[in-house]
């Protein structure tokens, strides 16, 4: 009784929470009949892309649990060898009906890496037993010395930046669609019949004088006073292609469906696209990384002569990092590059140590070719752009949400040069702009010629529900594209000259400093409109359908939060449940659950008290989720 009375009033208390909280919605996406989202077009035919593709395997499946067949502990002195030695027995076990090999688990203590651990086997996890800063309880890669300099503690995937230029010979044909506009799946080609469904495939819209003069040559205002002459200079014909990975899911004559959307036009007379098959060379696919610590040694400040980067993934395909977290790199904790279908879940890449200057603490780094990557309930500290697309024309559709960032020195942003389709998804700055610097925190804008003639540095690109803590967050309009910021919060959220840098028209702003925006996230709305089934609490009701496959542990929402937030969990049978939430120092704060609960999808709220009523500090606290046949972990942020 005590167990359903807990559930009871966790549950009225949500809907009493949800009534008293006014909803409204965007004027260009928002529910229609049948509760499936409408998008509005603008009169040069942009609209906000379906971001809901990012992720591994596109968010169509959830990350498996893959069994462990390998352990091994540290030893004295470096463990590089020891590490890359068991990899490589994993790697050469069979792969299973669903590509994998088995997991690699490192049990817990201190591992000494002065070298580089390269994860370059389809198929395998490296797995440890937590990411917590004590060598008791949780996996630690200690990287010590500068061997080879600003190196990469660990690099997954086939570890080249091919951009996917390797092509089937004889099966290159041209789009002869006058247009596929953005958020489009399907084109016309010349000739179809060199292609099958289930081919991976390369877009190629090349960067022509005609898409060049579209564009105001990049945007990069190399012809103002303030520019460096000779330095700060136009794009260039051929420099800034925009490339996308896709598969194709259906052929109908010579008409071809893909199975994400591109995230620019296609015009065809600005710049005539086409196709080819891409030849996956060297692509690894079904790799994991998953509960452990990546630390590197440095004598702390402006100390760059220490690895610089902690987890590289590179030539990778269908791949995640999830519950890991990184310290003290110089560039990046996580750098993906010629990657694809990626998720990065519950990671915290925070306390870069190096000068504070360009170039260095791209937390987390989506670089050249970096397309559909998901990052999930992430914290950054510390760095410069904490959450940003380094990767130019060539990177697209890449989801950031539910992320926090704290600390930092520079804004998280779409970076340079033509980055298409970024969603920041209620992203959260934790303490606002830092005094002295740039009270820029977010951006989807024009950088003009800073750096190598950034210019237009976004696209196609939302802010959704984000808020920058009294800093400022910079959308302008880029000609041929849009930007939006929508239901977003910050002291400033503009595209006028100034706070802006450069001047440019301002992007699609809606509903500033206005809360209760429905749905409460974007990328997970347009999920379960995709799917058709909720991922998670379904942002309209609250229903679920059916029963889950399997026991599962769901980030809170929201997250952060300031008076209440609501955890979801599964259960496929009926079991006993232990939900417990603790601080950081692992003392118990309140039981939430502790009975035997039927089948189903459940949920509880937790309104930040402690298991006599009082409210706790903000600060972060840990839900742990114990069933006999299951444990997890989650972090949550509370914030007054």
């Amino acid at each position: 009784m005590q167990c359903k009375l807990k559930i009871m009033t966790a549950l009225l208390l949500l809907a009493t929470a949800l009534r008293a909280q006014a909803s409204w919605e965007s004027e260009i996406i928002y529910y229609g009949a049948e509760d499936r989202l409408v998008y509005e077009t603008d009169e040069e035919g942009n609209r906000i892309p379906d971001f809901s593709y990012a992720g591994y395997r596109n968010g169509n499946i959830p990350i498996p649990d893959i069994p462990v067949v390998e352990t091994i502990s540290p030893i004295e002195g470096d463990n590089t060898s020891h590490i890359q030695s068991a990899l490589f027995k994993v790697g050469q076990l069979p792969r299973n009906e669903n590509g994998f090999r088995g997991a690699l688990l490192l049990s817990a203590g201190i591992y000494e890496i002065q070298g580089t651990i390269e994860l370059g086997f389809d198929g395998v996890v490296l797995k440890g037993v937590g990411d917590g800063d004590d060598p008791a309880s949780n996996t630690i890669l200690s990287a010590t010395g500068n061997t080879p300099a600003q190196r990469s503690v660990l690099v997954a995937g086939g570890g080249a930046s091919t951009k996917w230029a390797d092509a089937v010979p004889n099966t290159t044909t041209d789009i002869i669609s006058d247009s596929a506009m953005v958020g489009s799946h399907i084109f016309e080609v010349s000739d179809a019949g060199s292609f099958a469904v289930g081919d991976n495939i390369i877009i190629y819209h090349p960067c022509t004088a005609e898409w060049l003069t579209a564009i105001d040559s990049g945007g990069t205002h190399w012809d103002s006073g303030s520019a460096e002459p000779g330095v700060d200079v136009p794009w260039e014909v051929g420099s800034q292609p925009i490339v996308y990975n896709r598969y194709i899911t259906d052929i109908q004559g010579d008409t071809i469906t893909t199975d994400a959307p591109v995230f620019n036009h296609l015009i065809r007379s600005l710049s005539p696209s086409y196709i080819y098959k891409y030849a996956r060379n060297n692509l690894v696919t079904n790799i994991g990384i998953e509960n452990l610590r990546i630390d590197i040694e440095t004598t702390g400040g402006a100390d760059e002569a220490h690895a610089w980067n902690a987890i590289d993934l590179y030539l990778i395909e269908d791949a995640w990092v999830r519950d890991c977290t990184m310290l003290h790199f110089s560039l990046s904790g996580i750098r993906t590059n010629t990657a694809t279908r990626v998720t990065i879940e519950n990671c915290g890449a925070i306390d870069p140590v190096s000068e504070i200057e360009g170039g260095k603490r791209y937390n987390f780094n989506v670089y050249t070719a970096s397309q559909l990557i998901l990052f999930k309930n992430c914290h950054a500290s510390n760095g410069r752009h904490h959450y940003v697309s380094n990767g130019t024309s060539w990177t697209s559709g890449c989801v950031f949400v539910d992320c926090t960032s704290e600390g930092a020195f520079a804004s998280s942003e779409g970076h340079r040069r033509w980055s298409t389709g970024l969603l920041f998804d209620n992203l959260m700055e934790l303490d606002g702009p830092r005094p002295g610097y740039n009270p820029r925190l977010l951006g989807l804008y024009n950088r003009g010629y800073y750096g190598t003639s950034h210019g237009w540095a976004a696209a196609h690109s939302v802010a959704w529900a984000c808020n920058v803590h009294d800093g400022d967050l910079i959308v302008q309009r880029p000609p041929t594209a849009q930007n939006y910021a929508i239901g977003c919060f910050g002291k400033n959220v503009t595209g006028i000259k100034p706070p802006a840098s450069f001047d440019e028209p301002g992007g699609y702003i809606e509903g500033t400093n206005t809360s209760g925006l429905e749905p409460r996230s974007l990328y997970y709305a347009q999920l379960e409109d995709r799917l058709g089934y909720p991922v998670g609490i379904n942002q309209q009701t609250g229903a679920h359908s059916a029963l889950p496959e399997s026991f599962a542990l769901c980030q809170n929402h929201p997250n952060p939060f300031n008076s209440n937030t609501t955890i979801r969990y599964d259960l496929p049978k009926t079991s006993n449940v232990s939900l417990t939430i603790y601080d950081l120092l692992g003392r118990e704060v309140v039981s939430l659950v502790d009975c035997e609960l039927e089948a189903g999808f459940q949920q509880v709220v937790w309104h930040g008290r402690d298991s006599s009523g009082r409210e706790v500090p903000s600060g972060i606290y840990i839900t742990r989720l114990v069933i006999p046949e299951y444990r997890k972990s989650i972090k949550m942020v509370l914030l007054k």
